[in-house]
């Protein structure tokens, strides 16, 4: 048997504002954008070089998916992306202006950083250590 985690559901307030913040600050590519209803979209995006999961944006469409926009997690790191360059892709993160929570720190598992998305969802940044 063959399985696999394809997309994770983020759930956001503006399709268009979270496909700018994934594309424009943390520069990842928009996989898929297709219109399903006046209020539906199905839309993907990944960053550059992945063969991991992607991303399903999905727009709250009730007040109880409006009041998990942003803290899906309660307040835990929600996703964890890994890097082959943590130095650079915190450069990026500082010239976009994307929210620092925590700076760059060496653990036994490697340098990571935590940032906020444009909702306030925590990610960790990794560069894996060399024996992980």
């Amino acid at each position: 048997m063959h399985q696999r985690i394809a997309l994770i559901t983020l759930v956001v307030a503006d399709y268009d504002e979270a496909i700018r913040f994934y594309t424009e600050k943390l520069g990842f590519l928009l996989l898929e954008d297709t219109l399903l209803s006046p209020e539906k979209r199905w839309v993907r995006v990944a960053p550059p070089g992945t063969s991991g999961a992607e991303l399903l944006l999905a727009k709250a469409a009730t007040l109880a998916q409006q009041a998990v926009v942003g803290n899906q997690t309660g307040g835990r790191v929600a996703l964890f992306l890994y890097t082959d360059n943590l130095a650079r892709d915190y450069a990026r993160l500082l010239a976009q202006e994307v929210r620092i929570v925590r700076p760059p720190v060496v653990e036994p598992y490697g340098t990571v950083l935590v940032f906020a998305d444009l909702y306030g969802n925590l990610w960790d940044l990794l560069e894996p250590a060399q024996s992980v």
